[in-house]
Formats: structure tokens, C-alpha cells, sequence
């Protein structure tokens, strides 16, 4: 498969970064609202706010919630002799490219992930075209739909649903070369690179119970049952029937959003982790863990004297204080970099008498200071 053009919202910016550089559009000049430039160059919504994105990103706008975007200036890298000779950093139009549909880059989970992908493709003759979903069903439909047309393959994060999504089973009907990270459609084969979910709450839970813990609880925020959720909680309940332990449903925790704002006393989770139901918990997402680590410090638990938490993922070894967690690694930089080496073989034609192919990483606990005896 050929492409002759740029990705639609790879245009947008070379547009804004030309008008830009030429000095037609000057420090803090609006930049016209999403609305305005959906009509402007006929495009969906998700288009629009990934070439802002992007711009807001590479430091050519800034945005001001509520009120819109504004001029920047050209970013320094940029300003060399000829300020107005400006290229994507992608490959050229016409170079091969795989489109990454990808929720968002918020923790160093996702950097990991997306750190490997980069690094795969380094040396190949693609070029990576991302494009972020925010967790919307609606804008991950729209990313696939425009990447289809562009990109030779697709290496897609699946969004939270409770269905399947029609656009990831139309891909597969039509033979699109494409590979799932991180979840997997259960009864639909696909190419899928994800981590063990149930071995990593295995090993939380035998971790915690050789510390004594019995009423251990498990927690998640998704806002709807996910299969990376349920698999992850039927681990837990594995583990938990193989040491003749009774399941205690009040213990799995799912019905919540991560609090917001300094006033936390009235979330659910507060009021639970006030009751002392549990000794120790296992957050499903590092976020989450972090939460529950502040909400003990504020309500005046020790951790792990006065209870023990284990966070799927590390929360951040960029941030000295929160380096402290126990915590499964999924390994997210190689599960990155396996999905994209995955797919440059199945473009590539290296991959023969397989029509689909699962790799699966064993998760395995890292045991920092948050985990400790009752």
C-alpha cells in the first residue's frame, strides 16, 4: 500500500506553522475555535483537536481553557537562518506510514508504551502518525477512519467500552494489516500484544497474603467494565479460591472516579478507607494507587503500617517521592516495541501460515515500601 498525502491534521499544522512563520499570524493572534476550523477544511472534530494538540505540544500555540488558542511564536528549534522552511518531522508525504491510535500520553506507563513503538520503528522505512482518542469511542472511530486512508497499518489502544468497536471488526474484515496493544477483543481473533492481566493481580495477591494481609481489596476506576478490568479481578479471585480464602465482594471496588479537588472526604473511597475493612489494597492503574496513597496520608495511615498498597504499573520514577511503590511492571516499552515489530513484519510479509498472531508478557512485581506485614 502507497501513500500520496499527509495525514488531515498533519495539514493543519503545516498550515498554522507556515501562517506562523511568514508573521501572518503574530504573538497572542486567535487562532479561530474548533468550530471554525471544522468548517474551514471540511474535517471531523478529532482532526481538529489533534493538529492543536500537537501545535500546543510543539510549542507553537498556547491555550487558554475556556477562551481558546493563541499564537506562540516559531519554537526555537525551528529558528535556524530560514525560520520559514518548515517540514513535519514526520517522513516525507509519499514515505510509508503506520498510524498509532493511542488514548493519551498522561503517565509513564503511556510514555513507556509509546517510547517503544518510536524506538522499533526507528530504523524501518515507516514513519508514526499519532493520533489520541482521550478514552472516546466516538473520536477513536474518527482516528481509525482517517489513519485507514493514510497509513500503510494501524497499531491501536482500544478505548474503555462495553461493546466491540465496529471500526476495529471492519478493519479486520477487510484484511486491514492492523495489531491491539494493552486489550484484546475476547472471541474475535486479532493481532494483539498485551501483558498477563490476571497473572499480575496473582501475583499482588500472594505478595500481600505472605504478608499476613486477608482482606485484601481491589480497585478500579473505570468508568465501565473493561475485559482488562474483569480479567484482572477474576486473577484476584483465583488467587484468592487456590488459598481456600472466601470472596468478599464488598472488597472489589469498581463503582468510583478518581476525587478531585482538596475536599475528598465524601468519595467513596474516602469512606472506605476510613471504615479499615481492608490492610491492603490493589489499585488496577497507577493513578489510582497514587490517590490512594495520598488519601491515607491525609486522613493520618501510615503506608504500609497501617495498610499496604500494590499499583499495577509504576507511578512514576521520574518523581523521587513516588518511587516507593510495589507495583506489577507490564513491561510497556517492550510491549510497545514487540506490537510495532509485529506489525513491520506483517507489512514487511515475514509472518507466513499464520493468519493471527498473540504475544503475551509475563507481568512481574517490583517490591518497593508501600507493601509491608499487618
Amino acid at each position: 500500500m502507497s501513500q500520496d498525502r499527509e495525514p488531515l491534521y498533519i495539514q493543519i499544522q503545516n498550515h498554522f506553522k507556515q501562517l506562523i512563520a511568514s508573521r501572518q499570524l503574530k504573538e497572542d493572534d486567535r487562532i479561530p475555535t474548533e468550530k471554525e476550523l471544522i468548517d474551514q477544511f471540511q474535517v471531523s472534530r478529532i482532526t481538529v483537536a489533534n493538529a492543536l494538540a500537537e501545535l500546543a505540544g510543539e510549542g507553537w500555540i498556547y491555550r487558554i481553557p475556556g477562551r481558546g488558542s493563541y499564537v506562540k511564536g516559531v519554537p526555537e528549534k525551528y529558528i535556524s537562518g530560514n525560520p520559514v522552511s518548515l517540514v513535519s518531522e514526520a517522513k516525507s508525504s509519499s514515505a510509508p506510514k503506520i498510524g498509532l491510535v493511542f488514548p493519551s500520553i498522561e503517565d509513564y506507563f503511556a510514555i513507556q508504551m509509546v517510547r517503544g513503538i518510536r524506538s522499533a520503528l526507528s530504523g524501518s522505512k515507516y514513519s508514526l502518525v499519532v493520533m489520541f482518542t482521550y478514552n472516546s469511542k466516538e473520536l477513536e472511530k474518527e482516528a481509525i477512519r482517517e489513519l485507514r486512508s493514510t497509513t500503510d497499518g494501524l497499531i491501536i489502544f482500544p478505548v474503555d467500552a462495553e461493546v466491540y468497536s465496529e471500526e476495529i471488526i471492519a478493519l479486520k474484515m477487510q484484511n486491514y494489516p492492523f495489531v491491539l496493544l494493552d486489550r484484546h477483543l475476547p472471541g474475535v481473533e486479532t493481532n494483539v500484544v498485551l501483558s498477563d492481566p490476571a497473572l499480575g493481580s496473582i501475583l499482588a495477591v500472594d505478595h500481600l497474603w505472605e504478608l499476613g494481609h486477608r482482606n485484601i481489596a481491589i480497585c478500579s476506576d473505570s468508568p465501565i467494565p473493561t475485559v482488562t478490568v474483569d480479567e484482572r479481578i477474576q486473577g484476584y479471585n483465583e488467587a484468592l479460591k487456590n488459598k481456600g480464602a472466601m470472596i468478599n465482594p464488598a472488597l472489589i471496588l469498581t463503582d468510583f472516579s478518581i476525587p478531585t479537588g482538596r475536599s475528598r472526604t465524601d468519595h467513596p473511597l474516602y469512606r472506605f478507607l476510613k471504615s479499615r475493612m481492608a490492610t491492603a489494597f490493589i489499585a488496577l492503574n497507577c493513578k489510582l494507587g497514587v490517590n490512594l496513597w495520598s488519601m491515607a496520608k491525609e486522613m493520618g495511615l501510615d503506608v504500609p503500617g497501617d495498610l499496604s498498597i500494590v499499583t499495577f504499573d509504576n507511578p512514576s520514577p521520574m518523581l523521587e517521592e513516588l518511587s516507593v511503590f510495589t507495583y506489577i511492571d507490564q513491561s510497556e516499552e517492550e510491549m510497545g516495541r514487540e506490537a510495532a515489530r509485529l506489525l513491520l513484519d506483517i507489512l514487511e510479509g515475514n509472518i507466513k501460515d499464520v493468519k493471527y498472531t498473540k504475544r503475551i508478557f509475563k507481568p512481574r512485581l517490583v517490591i518497593h515500601h508501600t507493601t509491608g506485614p499487618v
